[in-house]
């Protein structure tokens, strides 16, 4: 698990545990981390603002502050089973795990009604999800496009020729029916498209992008927009 991911993670897990809040112990067995690794992720959440609080010494642990859970959602069941949906037609999609994340915690503050309704509606709605690439893969090429780090991928063409790059994240895509990482390889010195499930091992290195814009990667594909554009 990322450390994005985690800290996400341990916010929910503290959220959850509610006013009582949880001890540093259980947060790691759940988390399989250690002690030490929970404490700093929570004193990392701290500094980015969440209302976390601590207690010091034998009976203590960390918790989230009252009133610090999701305002009131109000969706019908219909809407809420269409997030599900979406999310599990979309495994391969990037950041999919955290957006399932996302739908689990807007469905949990459902009113018990709703829920419940939604939850009886979500089983009669199946999917018949693409096979995606391992987690590893797909958390490293997530992390690299988040922080803008060159990461190295094992990649083999539609051709069938293996080979390793160093590449530049600009921008995830999804054309055709399938995801791609476009970005600039520095093997080849020019922007190349990447299909995600030909990705055989990827690793976030310590170099910074050298800053390509997504101009550069030329004309979208029709009908292609951001994710933010709506319509």
């Amino acid at each position: 698990m990322r450390r994005a991911e985690r800290l996400h993670a341990v916010s929910e897990m503290l959220r959850r545990a509610g006013p009582s809040g949880t001890s540093a112990g259980r947060l790691a067995d759940e988390l399989g981390v250690s002690v030490r690794t929970v404490k700093r992720d929570v004193a990392a959440l701290e500094r980015s603002g969440a209302p976390v609080w601590s207690r010091p010494g034998p009976g203590g642990g960390f918790g989230m502050a009252a009133g610090a859970s999701l305002a009131p959602v109000s969706l019908s069941p219909a809407q809420a089973v269409a997030l599900m949906a979406a999310v599990s037609a979309a495994p391969d999609a990037p950041y999919a795990d955290l957006a399932a994340a996302g739908v689990r915690k807007i469905v949990d503050v459902l009113d018990a009604r709703t829920r419940a309704r939604s939850l009886e509606l979500a089983g009669r709605v199946w999917v018949d999800a693409p096979p995606s690439p391992t987690r590893r893969v797909r958390s490293a090429l997530e992390e690299a496009m988040a922080e803008q780090r060159v990461v190295r991928i094992r990649y083999t063409s539609a051709q069938g020729v293996t080979t390793t790059r160093d590449v530049e994240p600009v921008l995830f895509a999804s054309t055709g029916g399938r995801w791609h990482l476009v970005g600039w390889c520095r093997t080849r010195d020019a922007m190349r498209w990447f299909t995600v499930s030909r990705v055989e091992s990827a690793t976030v290195t310590r170099t910074p992008c050298t800053g390509h814009a997504v101009a550069e990667v030329g004309e979208p594909p029709p009908l292609a927009r951001p994710v933010h554009g709506g319509g």
